[in-house]
């Protein structure tokens, strides 16, 4: 599968994960929610990692630079 984040928005993945991961060891908050934002974690940094996100293919979204091909003639 191509890849669709570019790094800014790889980064972005990445540190908002951290703050999911810190925001669950901090503060008090139910299973429910903790669960969901592991998973949510979990799933941000798979996609920074293999540069695809599943999201952005279903709306036709890319973030990565698109590199034209040179036309010869």
């Amino acid at each position: 599968m191509p890849q669709n984040l570019g790094n800014p928005d790889r980064i972005a993945r990445v540190l908002a994960a951290v703050a999911m991961l810190t925001a669950i060891i901090l503060a008090p908050l139910p299973l429910v929610a903790q669960v969901g934002l592991a998973l949510t974690s979990v799933y941000m940094v798979g996609t920074s990692l293999v540069g695809t996100c599943l999201g952005y293919k279903l709306m036709g979204v890319s973030t990565c630079p698109v590199k034209h091909p040179q036309v010869s003639g």
